[in-house]
């Protein structure tokens, strides 16, 4: 029996919605909250015939601490399910620790406004210090440990596939499958069509920045970062086939390094298409990625917020979908004294899952984690007072879950590495 909220009505937050709707004994009360409610409202119109939770809707500003603080205090949830834009991670957790709530989210924080002279000044003392210009880290959110502790609450960070799922297999590996590992490589595979010319599978303007940045991977317990989409490689993915992909700067690498201190090198890497890439440079050139405003016309605005309104909206990407992902991680390492890879990974089909939940597996991979990662809370198998990430806590009754809501693993214990 538990209320939860749930902040967000997008796609990923559409697809972790109907997941907890199919664990009504757990999830027997939700209420859905975004700036826009008639999105939330037809959503739960969409669900009440076919689920047993009781689903109530709000309408919240996010960014808005004391709107957030005023509704979870009226509705009294056992958890809030941070399912919005990593720009609202702060004030949401602001909001859960005024009132008493566990809080869990799918991506890390980062600013909406990287020229704020504040934020600038301690990211660019993070950028020296730390030696990777993401604008992306989980600084922010690490700084909240010891209140989340004092207040004996948990706040878990991340839980979607990459960053998530993707750790979850890293503890699974050193649990179950390694003595010693020495190397991580995450490989992330979009074999999907969705027949544009370009479009992105997530926000627009969260996924540009990320893959516009500087690449960064981690080695020897230090940062190394190389310009952006410079290292490149090849990989024949089960199901997809061949594929580029390229090395990137993500979250959990950060976490990972932190957690797995002895681990020699930590990589990400994600496959593109030559059209995305193409699309992505002309835009970068002209000025379309900047998050800095410009005036046009008497009116002030944000390049890459311009291009997302242009772009199409990834929750109308699920019909037109076809092909399957694969994303999973390789290592390497030792057991009992002898040398050992292992690969351990999802293949997901994008048309099976518009069937189940009328969404693109992009969002059902980040979506069902996020179900998973609140059943896991709910159920108490995940609590423990303070901020943690995905890999901090016990993968096998998560993964277990995966498996049975839509998610399931694969192996091979003779991977083809990559150089």
């Amino acid at each position: 029996m538990s209320k939860v909220l749930v902040i967000g009505c997008g796609g990923v937050a559409s697809v972790a919605i109907q997941k907890c709707c199919q664990v009504s004994d757990v999830f027997t009360e939700l209420c859905i909250a975004s700036r826009t409610k008639s999105k939330c409202d037809a959503l739960a119109e969409k669900l009440a015939p076919i689920t047993k939770t009781k689903i109530t809707t709000a309408q919240v500003n996010a960014d808005n601490v004391e709107e957030l603080i005023a509704l979870i205090k009226s509705y009294g949830p056992d958890l809030v399910m941070n399912i919005a834009l990593p720009y609202q991670d702060l004030t949401i957790m602001d909001a859960c620790l005024a009132c008493g709530v566990n809080y869990m989210d799918t991506a890390n924080y980062e600013p909406e406004n990287t020229d704020d002279p504040e934020w600038r000044a301690i990211y660019e003392k993070r950028c020296k210090e730390e030696g990777f210009s993401a604008y992306f880290d989980y600084s922010w959110q690490w700084a909240y440990k010891k209140k989340f502790e004092e207040a004996g609450l948990t706040a878990l960070l991340g839980c979607g596939f990459d960053p998530g799922v993707t750790q979850a297999y890293c503890a699974y590996a050193a649990k179950h499958e390694f003595d010693t590992i020495d190397t991580i490589d995450i490989l992330d595979c979009n074999g999907g069509d969705h027949g544009y010319a370009f479009a992105t599978n997530f926000n627009p303007e969260i996924n540009l920045r990320e893959v516009s940045a500087p690449g960064s991977y981690m080695e020897n317990g230090r940062w190394v970062e190389v310009p952006a989409m410079s290292i490149k490689r090849e990989y024949n993915f089960d199901q997809v086939g061949e594929k580029d992909m390229y090395l990137l700067h993500h979250e959990e690498i950060e976490s990972l390094g932190k957690n797995f201190p002895d681990v020699k090198r930590i990589r990400f890497f994600m496959t593109f298409g030559q059209s995305y890439l193409d699309h992505m440079r002309c835009l970068e050139d002209v000025g379309m990625l900047s998050t800095t405003p410009i005036n046009y016309n008497g009116q002030e605005i944000v390049p890459i917020q311009f291009l997302k309104a242009l772009l199409p909206d990834p929750a109308s990407l699920g019909p037109r979908t076809k092909g399957k992902t694969n994303i999973g991680c390789i290592f390497t390492g030792t057991k009992d004294g002898k040398p050992k890879t292992y690969y351990i990974y999802n293949v997901c089909d994008h048309q099976e899952c518009y069937k189940e939940v009328g969404s693109q597996a992009i969002s059902y991979t980040t979506g069902v984690p996020a179900m998973c990662g609140a059943l896991m809370m709910l159920t108490g198998q995940w609590t423990k007072p303070g901020v943690y990430t995905v890999e901090e806590f016990n993968p096998d009754p998560f993964l277990d879950a995966l498996d049975k809501y839509g998610l399931p693993r694969s192996e091979n214990r003779a991977p083809a590495l990559v150089d």
